[in-house]
């Protein structure tokens, strides 16, 4: 179970890099973003971010260990892509969808890793752990839900603006 924890910690402090750089990021894609729903939707994920990174600090408190965190490729390549595709599309009808690709791709990254996480944390038999990444996980899943919903609805390119009700 060593082995387990260890890796356990170690993508642990990769996720806390990762919403580090995603609170950095997510302000950047809302002053993008066209539409007033989906401007709502990415500023209340930005505040459910900034307390991920708070809950992620308890759970390495959880583990007596202190907090720390990693350089994580993964969300650097995935925020690296998302601003090219975001500064490609920026004077375009579709920057709203481009936005919402961006920040789905983070989403499926953050939701595969937090569900493994609270798994593992399971596995180490610290319910504590357990229950605040699943916490976590759920608020993702909501997120990637929204997100699903603005790129399912008509985009109407005249108005630049998603017409579903968010």
């Amino acid at each position: 179970m060593k082995a387990l924890k260890n890796l356990f910690l170690n993508e642990l402090a990769d996720m806390y890099d990762s919403e580090r750089r995603i609170t950095k990021a997510l302000p950047k894609l809302i002053k993008a973003a066209t539409s007033k729903k989906l401007q709502r939707a990415l500023q209340h994920h930005l505040g459910e971010a900034r307390r991920h990174i708070r809950q992620i600090e308890k759970v390495f408190t959880s583990f007596d260990e202190t907090r720390n965190a990693k350089k994580c490729p993964a969300i650097m390549g995935i925020l690296e892509e998302g601003a090219q595709i975001v500064g490609e599309n920026k004077k375009s009808p579709a920057i709203n969808a481009a936005i919402i690709l961006a920040a789905r791709k983070i989403e499926f990254y953050e939701i595969a890793s937090y569900g493994t996480l609270r798994t593992w944390a399971g596995m180490l038999q610290n319910e504590r752990a357990a229950n605040l990444l699943q916490g976590i996980l759920d608020q993702e899943k909501e997120a990637g839900h929204m997100l699903n919903h603005l790129a399912s609805c008509r985009y109407n390119g005249e108005s630049k603006e998603l017409e579903a009700a968010v």
